[in-house]
């Protein structure tokens, strides 16, 4: 398939389904509870770091923090003690996740916040016109998110140990852009330097339309394919993300359709 024919068929797919109806089932939609950045923030990057395993699973997980934490995950976090979120989420389970890891989580949440005055602040830090994507930025942000005495093990994943970071890339995804379905909120991060959330719904559809031939879902297969993408739309490389990976979350969606 031509560049040309993939963005026409991109386009009409990004007509059809960029749209509140075909959401569910996707953690995104915790984001739309949170009028306040400083809320949206915390709660999406909760989202995405358990935004591994069946979906049905994710969303109960997701569901379960945030109950906890109402209304506001950010007050939550802030007359919280590192005990009390250990005691809070004693609990919780998800996959390979304990509370341990949650509460090492959001306490490093809390730090970097309390530090940097927000999780923008901080990954703006990381970022330089020099760079031509975000994986420096991801880096300095994941580091001070593993920095200290807590420790949220493997929701936190490192992007110099190669790992393709689908979920961080999908919180950025979240938080930079906007548009029907994207809330945004973040500023000083272009959208243009985003990466491709690589899943392994992802990864089919990229192998079926020749955007990569690489059979490892790494990093390097996250740049390859969202190079593709940016040359067909060089300002906004993951703009079909959530479209085409309808194909493979949904029921009643299948990448065989595509």
């Amino acid at each position: 398939m031509t560049p040309k024919n993939i963005k026409r068929r991109l386009d009409n797919l990004y007509l059809r389904y960029n749209q509140h109806k075909y959401i569910h089932p996707d953690p995104i939609e915790f984001l739309y509870l949170y009028s306040d950045i400083r809320d949206r923030e915390i709660a999406g990057l909760i989202a995405s770091s358990l935004a591994y395993g069946r979906v049905k699973q994710i969303l109960k997980s997701v569901s379960y923090v945030l109950n906890i934490m109402a209304p506001s995950p950010y007050l939550f976090l802030k007359n919280s003690t590192h005990a009390s979120l250990q005691n809070a989420f004693k609990n919780f389970t998800h996959r390979f996740a304990n509370g341990d890891h949650l509460a090492g989580l959001l306490q490093s949440i809390k730090n970097v916040v309390a530090q940097y005055g927000s999780l923008n602040e901080c990954f703006k830090r990381g970022v330089s016109t020099d760079d031509t994507t975000l994986i420096p930025a991801l880096n300095c942000f994941a580091t001070a998110l593993t920095n200290g005495n807590s420790n949220p093990g493997h929701l936190i994943a490192l992007p110099e140990k190669g790992s393709a970071c689908k979920r961080m890339n999908l919180f950025l995804r979240w938080m930079v852009r906007k548009d029907d379905i994207d809330p945004g909120g973040w500023n000083g991060v272009p959208v243009s330097k985003l990466i491709i959330p690589l899943d392994t719904h992802m990864h089919k559809i990229s192998l079926k339309w020749g955007l990569t031939s690489r059979q490892q879902a790494n990093m390097r297969t996250a740049l390859e394919i969202t190079s593709g993408f940016r040359r067909i739309v060089p300002d906004d490389p993951v703009k079909y993300d959530f479209v085409l990976t309808r194909f493979g979350i949904r029921d009643d969606m299948h990448i065989d359709d595509l």
